[in-house]
């Protein structure tokens, strides 16, 4: 196994630094045991292809792409505008609920003159 880098070595400590905030979470039941299966699972991932890297080469020379690093990018990027999306959809969602309840109030409460 050759020397692991300084990028390596600090990806590990962040993984495994969010696998135990994960874990945190979980125990003050802030996230549920499904979200924190799925969690744990993508921070095990990211500590094994972090410490590994080559475990990617093969998904990487069949993409046509020059580096791994490359790959890393664009998946980041789609994670990015997904969670971007996730994070409109939940929005627009409490903006609607919201202004159900303000109308519901305002039509349920009486009248004021003043």
């Amino acid at each position: 196994m050759a020397a692991l880098l300084g990028i390596q070595i600090l990806g590990a400590f962040f993984g495994a630094f969010m696998a135990y905030y994960t874990f945190l979470h979980y125990k003050r039941k802030e996230i549920t045991t499904k979200e924190y299966s799925f969690w744990v699972i993508l921070w095990l991932t990211f500590l094994a292809v972090t410490i590994v890297p080559h475990l990617l080469d093969p998904l990487v020379k069949t993409l046509n792409l020059a580096r791994t690093m490359d790959f890393f990018i664009i998946l980041g990027f789609m994670f990015l505008i997904g969670t971007i999306f996730y994070t409109y959809l939940l929005v627009r969602k409490n903006q609607k609920r919201l202004e159900n309840i303000v109308r519901k109030v305002a039509i349920d409460r009486p009248n004021k003159k003043q």
